[in-house]
């Protein structure tokens, strides 16, 4: 049996979907969100030829990005414990308690470059950091998040960049400055760059 139409299978007995409705195409693309292709960017953001991996935000889904991370997808990836995997929702705390404190603690902030290291894990785009933090606790190791925007276009892209990684990195990493021709003509170039270390890696 394919590994696809397995996905398939499962995703009509967890979810009571039919089988109409869960299309190979979501299957194909949760066999390609694993961890040996980092998680669907097997190319990381600062080599020739990088393309995000997928999107996890409440906006139109990006031109050229199918792991749109929500609805049925998720539903699938949920049965797969070596898959990506979409945030759940954070718990609220309890009435009259504070919030817990962060589990993140900022190394970097407001750079022109972006972090480039070998323990890169994987990178999409979101519309916040705090979609990019919610990202990092769903995969297994993440340590550190950067999230930037990537001005690879001349008509730009409200959305970050959020890329992950292994270990707790500091500015001296971000040297990933752009640069890059743009298929339009124009070069790329990053702003906003922030970093974040974890305090504790997602198990």
């Amino acid at each position: 049996m394919r590994f696809s139409t397995l996905l398939s299978t499962l995703a009509v007995v967890a979810t009571g979907a039919s089988a109409a409705n869960v299309r190979s195409a979501d299957s194909s693309i949760a066999a390609s969100l694993t961890a040996a292709n980092f998680y669907g960017s097997p190319i990381p953001p600062w080599e020739p030829g990088h393309h995000p991996g997928w999107y996890y935000g409440k906006g139109p889904a990006p031109s050229g990005i199918a792991a749109v991370l929500s609805g049925l997808l998720c539903d699938i990836l949920d049965l797969l414990p070596f898959c990506l995997h979409c945030p759940k929702p954070p718990h609220p705390p309890p009435p009259h308690k504070p919030p817990p404190p962060p589990e993140f603690s900022q190394t970097f902030s407001n750079l022109t470059c972006a972090s480039q290291d070998d323990s890169f894990q994987t990178f999409g785009l979101v519309d916040t950091i705090a979609d990019c933090s919610a990202m990092c606790d769903t995969v297994s190791g993440c340590t550190f998040f950067n999230t930037y925007h990537d001005v690879n276009g001349k008509g730009g892209s409200p959305l970050l960049t959020c890329s992950l990684f292994s270990k707790c990195l500091t500015a001296s990493s971000a040297d990933n400055c752009g640069g890059q021709s743009q298929p339009d003509g124009s070069i790329d170039f990053i702003t906003n760059s922030d970093g974040f270390c974890k305090k504790k890696p997602t198990a």
